[in-house]
């Protein structure tokens, strides 16, 4: 299987707000406030790390949950928040701004 790399969409602006990261998207002015998951994926969406490695150091650390679990509800949050426009999704790390989104 084939892992997931995230970066964060420069078509929208974030914000923490008491705990809360709440995201607008700059082309229609959709607001998006993210759950603490959703949060800790979007803080760790570099480009670099896999979203396999933000499950396992991060979300799993976390939770206290089992990887594979985790690992496929993270990879359907992703897909979701990729169609929203809110995180790019890569097969390869991305590197400086440059971008193969998968389709």
């Amino acid at each position: 299987m084939n892992d997931i790399y995230i970066t964060r969409s420069t078509a929208v602006a974030a914000r923490e707000l008491g705990g809360e990261m709440m995201i607008m998207s700059a082309t229609d002015s959709t607001l998006f406030s993210l759950n603490e998951t959703a949060t800790l994926i979007w803080q760790a969406a570099d480009g670099k790390t896999s979203l396999a490695e933000i499950v396992e150091h991060r979300i799993c650390q976390e939770y206290h949950v089992e990887p594979e679990l985790a690992y496929q509800d993270a990879a359907e949050l992703v897909e979701e928040l990729a169609r929203l426009g809110i995180l790019l999704l890569s097969e390869q790390p991305v590197r400086n701004a440059q971008l193969e989104v998968m389709q």
